[in-house]
């Protein structure tokens, strides 16, 4: 599968500008989450963020198992104090994988493609792929949450560029 759309790598300051707050979703918007879907599986991601292909539109598409969808405008409104450790990797950061502490349960808030307000309760992996998705559309990567020994591991590959073949892992947004 092909696309259009260039995946940004880390050093893109696109992925490090927090994403502006879509007003409606129109056909502008519609046109750009048809083109990402196909992306993010070309990609070989469970999750794509408009920052991710240098737009900076708070929009993500995902796929967690149950077809594509998009979101708009993603808010996390309630956490739960449990947390949960996942080892994460990240299209933007090929060859990369840290083990991130988020929360095991959230309650989101956001635009469907049919600008519809939707609040959902979200555990498991599609927590963990909005919490991921929505850092991305904050200007914040998985490299923010991992510890300094972890940072020192990965400072040559973040010094050259990334350029190591991606393998799939668990969670790759």
């Amino acid at each position: 599968m092909t696309t259009r759309l260039k995946l940004r790598i880390y050093g893109d300051p696109c992925l490090r500008r927090p994403a502006r707050a879509v007003l409606a979703v129109g056909p502008a918007e519609k046109l750009l989450i048809r083109e990402m879907i196909p992306a993010m599986y070309a990609f070989d991601g469970t999750g794509l963020a408009a920052n991710q292909v240098g737009i900076e539109e708070k929009i993500f598409v995902a796929d967690i198992g149950e077809g594509p969808f998009a979101v708009i405008n993603p808010e996390i409104i309630r956490v739960s104090e449990k947390k949960t450790v996942l080892e994460e990797g990240c299209l933007s950061l090929p060859g990369i994988h840290v083990k991130v502490k988020r929360p095991a349960d959230i309650r989101v808030r956001y635009l469907s493609e049919r600008n519809e307000l939707i609040e959902a309760e979200l555990t498991g992996i599609p927590a963990k792929v909005f919490q991921h998705e929505i850092d991305h559309l904050n200007g914040c990567l998985i490299i923010d949450h991992a510890s300094k020994a972890a940072m020192d591991s990965f400072a040559e590959k973040l010094s050259a560029g990334l350029v190591p073949a991606r393998k799939k892992e668990k969670v790759r947004a």
